[in-house]
């Protein structure tokens, strides 16, 4: 764990990443291995810094390969956003598209890879256009905002698995060698059965946008989506999905409940919460405190670390444990950070013909998220399979509105603003 107060959200991401292990700077697939240059033909849905960095990092993942990128055409509800990020790739003006149906004209165009950066509500919609396009796609974490969403997320994933389609995620610690390295010796039993840890995202408040007059319900709340939940999913689903996923990753399976509580302290529009606490139940004695905040002027906290019956372990750091000398732990080669290897990833699994899947991995983890966000705003324990089996839960057809289809229907109502849930109302 750290205090990075001076660092912004995606530039920690990049530094906890190196963290740990030394990180060699060739990639996980053998370069030399690979076969002839090839020119990828990708398009972005969603055109904001998360895209544009996306496309950034999958330019530079191919320069490593050997391979070209052609940025062909770009998506996004807002019609300057489309057009700035056209200019900056040099994408025709008839290849950049807006609007809430963009993303349908954009998986119609000849492309190899879409890359989805949108806020959250919209993914399940958009990747099921994506593979019934016949694309690859790599897909911004986290991949819903209710267990609808979530569920529909793992069954795209057999539809891909029949197509023949890669599905790569951005939860890049899967991809960063010291993360890989860890998990590796946790699977050969280097700190024994974990039984416990804790994971945070604790950092500054986000950034917000105020409404501008006149401005329509659908506009404002994509203007301001990290601030409704209803479009990211609340903070612990949008950013600590990272987190969450290091966990599930390391124990090897998804909690069976949760519990906790959080609140609204400081936040000026939106209705969502400041922080969260949350108890994760993993089964065989396995507890996992999972805790995030957004308020500036606190001390910052991001990271993982478990706790086994022979030992002890940072998420991309170190390792404690008399064990580690006497196993054969693989070293994990990767090309600079996990927002590049992943895409190096992803091209070398279409390149090879083996199509990576990652979307039950993300899905699972976006629900633990959701999981610890229903447990937080109504007080109550939720079950995991009250989002996944129990079709008499509450919870489990929760639905959140507006959905992507509202958007697109064109029958957005934003919900009003500073009013979050009550736990034990909610």
């Amino acid at each position: 764990m750290t205090n990075p107060s001076n660092l912004s959200r995606r530039k920690f991401i990049q530094h906890a990443a190196m963290a740990g292990a030394v990180v060699s700077a060739v990639p996980l697939f053998n370069i030399q291995a690979q076969g002839a240059s090839r020119k990828f033909k990708i398009g972005l849905i969603g055109c904001g810094g998360r895209g544009t960095s996306a496309v950034g990092n999958i330019i530079t993942a191919a320069k490593v390969l050997g391979h070209e990128i052609e940025v062909h055409s770009a998506a996004d509800f807002f019609p300057d956003r489309a057009e700035s990020f056209a200019k900056k790739f040099d994408v025709t003006s008839e290849r950049a598209f807006h609007g809430a149906d963009a993303y349908q004209k954009l998986v119609a165009q000849p492309l190899d890879i879409v890359l989805m950066a949108t806020p959250p509500n919209f993914r399940p919609l958009h990747l099921e256009a994506a593979l019934n396009a016949g694309k690859h796609v790599f897909i911004e974490k986290p991949v819903a905002v209710d267990p609808v969403g979530a569920r529909k997320v793992i069954e795209l994933g057999e539809v891909a698995k029949t197509k023949g389609l890669s599905i790569v995620a951005g939860t890049q610690r899967r991809h960063t060698g010291s993360y890989l390295r860890n998990q590796n010796a946790i699977a050969q039993g280097a700190i024994g059965k974990i039984v416990g840890g804790t994971i945070s995202w604790c950092g500054g408040k986000l950034w917000l946008k105020e409404r501008m007059p006149n401005e329509s319900d659908a506009s404002y709340m994509a203007h301001n989506w990290t601030s409704f939940a209803e479009m990211s999913g609340d903070h612990i689903v949008e950013q600590h999905v990272h987190n969450l996923d290091v966990a599930n990753w390391f124990i090897g399976r998804t909690p069976q409940s949760a519990v906790g509580f959080g609140g609204r302290a400081r936040r000026q529009t939106g209705n969502q919460f400041d922080f969260f606490s949350v108890d994760l139940n993993y089964g065989d004695d396995c507890h996992i405190h999972s805790m995030c905040r957004q308020v500036s002027g606190c001390y910052d906290s991001v990271g993982e670390f478990f706790i086994g019956t022979e030992g002890s372990a940072y998420g991309g750091g170190k390792i404690q444990s008399a064990k580690l000398a006497k196993l054969s732990i693989p070293e994990f080669k990767t090309q600079g950070d996990g927002m590049v290897q992943e895409h190096v990833d992803l091209l070398e699994s279409i390149v090879s013909g083996k199509p990576l899947n990652e979307a039950r991995n993300v899905a699972e983890s976006t629900l633990t998220a959701i999981m610890g966000r229903i447990a937080c705003y109504t007080g109550q324990m939720v079950r995991w399979s009250d989002l996944t089996t129990n079709t008499e839960s509450p919870w489990y057809n929760l639905k959140l509105t507006p959905s992507a289809a509202d958007f697109e229907g064109g029958n957005v109502v934003a919900p009003k603003d500073n009013i979050a849930p009550i736990p034990g109302e909610a």
